[in-house]
């Protein structure tokens, strides 16, 4: 969810604030009867240290184990008894707790949703379960070869920043957390005005405001700890042995934050390079034409203060340079050729179609309202993001593939195989 960034609202959405701070953005759409609900918080892996690394994806965790009224029992049967769903996710810089239930259910997701965010317990039974849970998923995640590229991968762009730290955390960190260390991370990172609870459905307004004012009515929390900017990238070289059958590779570096002016722009850059259609020229070239890699993708993910670009792919060991070679050729493609006025209208129509398509997914959007909220501090429409995208030419696009792109400025990562030295 962290590349879904574009909105569309069918009508206006609702906003207001309440009096300790946390923002609310309520969509109404016709035709459900299904409400999808969470609490967005501007609080990621990247607020963590070397010390704390894992904690933020162990306090997510957490949340379902216990809270000053609720069992974890009681909390894993409050949505599932009636078919709803709650669920939660970590990423670099928000934790986001959210939950689907039929609008009948509405006021019992609101309430179990503030109560797992504001009013957790930490058993210290539940830690010494879920530690070994959380260690058996870093297990999985390492026997996933796709996965930890991209992870290594940033550690490599990132370096010692904690945007470059594992959002699992590791072992040692994960075999060290106490009750008292979810205590203070809680409290020195949370800020009730860097929350946002959003909502999507077709309730009345009166009712989601309503609701929403009763269980989330918490004290106000202001955050202490003030978050580690990014700077100092420089590009990097890397090769680790895994006992993988493909060659894997990574190639990238740091890009535009989610202010830039130029990130929309990047984004139709990045969707032409490769993007999530088969017409992408990384896969007609790569994939189509040579048959050297099942898929190949590119990413841009923007962060508050800096970016990450990436390009992934697997292919036979013998046929790692040469697809490096033919990668770098598409790379040039851009900065010496610009697009001609046909390739950038279909380029432009195929990126309008997909976010057009996106904003179908009300779950995706309730999700992305929220973020937009902290991020932008407003949440844009489609056309908004349409006249974006029809002023940004072939100049544009060429000054960023200048940019972007330039060889020296490049990191790769390589995963060969071969027996990893333990």
């Amino acid at each position: 969810m962290a590349n879904a960034v574009f909105l569309q609202t069918m009508r206006e959405p609702y906003l207001f604030t309440l009096p300790n701070g946390i923002q609310v953005a309520y969509q109404q759409v016709d035709n459900t009867c299904l409400v999808h609900c969470g609490v967005v918080i501007d609080v990621g892996s990247r607020d963590e240290d070397e010390t704390t690394q894992g904690i933020t994806h162990f306090w997510e965790h957490m949340a379902f184990k216990g809270t000053r009224k609720r069992k974890s029992y009681h909390i894993i049967n409050s949505l599932d008894s009636v078919g709803g769903e709650l669920n939660a996710f970590t990423d670099k810089e928000k934790v986001v707790f959210f939950a689907t239930v039929r609008d009948t259910y509405f006021e019992r997701a609101v309430d179990v949703l503030a109560d797992i965010t504001f009013h957790s317990v930490f058993p210290v039974n539940q830690i010494e379960k879920e530690r070994g849970v959380i260690l058996e998923e870093m297990s999985m995640y390492l026997d996933n070869p796709d996965e930890s590229l991209q992870d290594e991968f940033e550690s490599v762009v990132f370096r010692q920043h904690p945007l470059g730290m594992n959002i699992l955390g590791r072992p040692e960190t994960i075999r060290h957390f106490h009750r008292k260390d979810f205590l203070e991370f809680y409290r020195i990172h949370l800020d009730t005005s860097r929350i946002v609870f959003s909502c999507v459905g077709n309730l009345p307004v009166n009712k989601v405001e309503q609701v929403i004012h009763k269980h989330l009515n918490v004290k106000i929390m202001k955050r202490v700890v003030p978050r580690k900017r990014y700077s100092g990238y420089k590009a990097s070289h890397k090769e680790v042995i895994r006992p993988v059958k493909q060659a894997r590779c990574a190639i990238g570096r740091t890009a535009y934050p989610i202010h830039s002016q130029k990130r929309i722009p990047f984004y139709l850059l990045v969707n032409i390079l490769g993007g999530p259609g088969m017409n992408s020229r990384l896969n007609l070239s790569l994939r189509e034409k040579h048959g050297y890699v099942y898929s190949i993708d590119a990413h841009y993910i923007p962060f508050t203060d800096t970016g990450l670009f990436a390009l992934f792919f697997g292919t036979e060991p013998k046929q790692l340079d040469r697809c490096i070679s033919l990668i770098r050729n598409e790379l040039d493609k851009f900065i010496q050729q610009p697009l001609s006025p046909r390739q950038l209208k279909a380029a432009r129509e195929q990126l309008m179609g997909q976010m057009a398509i996106a904003e179908e997914n009300n779950l995706s959007l309730m999700i992305m309202m929220g973020r937009s909220l902290l991020d932008l501090n407003k949440i844009p429409s489609l056309e908004e993001l349409f006249e974006i995208i029809q002023q940004t030419d072939a100049s544009i696009l060429r000054a960023i593939a200048e940019e972007m792109f330039d060889d020296k400025k490049l990191s790769y990562l390589c995963m060969l195989q071969g027996k990893e030295s333990r």
